[in-house]
């Protein structure tokens, strides 16, 4: 999940979809595997990825974009075998409880210490901006104005509240919100002029490979700056009996935050198709597939990572 900040309710008017009339666990059968994807590009092309290494594998695979609410009930139900952005914090009151209920599984952490908060340009960064703190030193050179996302975002709503409690110094500062990509646009154009700026950022994210950005420290407790997430492999709590190869793929599949910063820079900054960076990912990164597929079989028996490597030598 590239962005756990987007606004519940981008992704609840998805929620209205209905399931796709597979069966329950009780009669899904294993030949197709089936992943609930919620619309954000680091996602998209993860899900992609862990798909075409299926493919290869002999499985049928279906992915299905559709928001967090509806996937995990779906998990839940049996009417899918994964969700590959459990994206911890923002969406652990929705998850542990069905782990509580023994519905699902936290099968490994795909991504680890994803980092969001506050950011400056290096630039600024030498300056001697290095912590929240920091900022206001310098106010003058910011204008006192801090760029964000969309209104209502959990982040947004932690620097409002820096903003009122007057942490770190940010009591007269102010918070510009708008929609992301004019946020970027603008924090983009300043770079470009090599103006001071600060910014809402997150990893994994095209921004961290167009720009060259520093992650501030926190300070006075202000919750703005270092705040780190992981994104958990989701699965029914059944799946590793249904079928041990699948779950010990996806509870081995860990993704290096580069790796997703540069899928989602391609997929979302250069607009190219998933499955075509997908493909050419897996065919240059074969060493690195073959640990997600250490002691995994294929449908017909072989070693897993054998299957992938007829499929994908010569894609990179």
């Amino acid at each position: 999940m590239t962005r756990p900040l987007l606004p519940s309710t981008a992704l609840a008017l998805l929620s209205a979809l209905p399931l796709w009339g597979a069966g329950s666990a009780a009669s899904a059968d294993i030949d197709t595997v089936r992943l609930g994807v919620p619309p954000w590009p680091g996602v998209t092309v993860k899900s992609e990825v862990a798909a075409q290494l299926l493919e290869a594998m002999g499985y049928r695979t279906r992915q299905n974009n559709l928001a967090v609410s509806v996937i995990l009930d779906g998990l839940a139900r049996g009417d899918l075998e994964a969700y590959l952005g459990g994206w911890y914090p923002v969406e652990e009151d929705m998850i542990e409880p069905l782990v509580d209920q023994d519905k699902v599984v936290k099968a490994t952490a795909n991504i680890r210490g994803a980092n969001s908060g506050l950011v400056v340009p290096d630039y600024v960064y030498d300056a001697g901006v290095h912590s929240v703190a920091d900022l206001d030193t310098y106010r003058d050179r910011f204008d006192g104005e801090i760029l964000g996302i969309e209104a209502g975002t959990g982040i947004n709503n932690a620097v409002n509240a820096a903003i009122e409690a007057d942490r770190a110094g940010l009591g007269d500062w102010s918070l510009r919100e708008s929609s992301t990509a004019a946020m970027l646009a603008q924090a983009g154009q300043k770079i470009d002029n090599h103006q001071w700026v600060t910014f809402i950022g997150w990893e994994p994210h095209w921004m961290n490979i167009s720009y060259d950005l520093r992650y501030l420290e926190d300070s006075d407790d202000a919750g703005v700056a270092d705040i780190r997430s992981t994104v958990w492999t989701v699965l029914p709590a059944d799946l590793e009996a249904r079928d041990a190869d699948v779950y010990r793929f996806f509870s081995q599949m860990v993704v290096d935050i580069d790796d997703q910063n540069q899928w989602v820079y391609a997929h979302s900054h250069e607009e190219k198709k998933a499955e075509n960076v997908a493909r050419r990912w897996i065919g240059s990164h074969l060493d690195e597939v073959a640990t997600w597929l250490d002691g995994v079989e294929a449908k017909d028996g072989q070693p897993a990572i054998d299957a992938v490597r007829a499929r994908f030598d010569q894609a990179g």
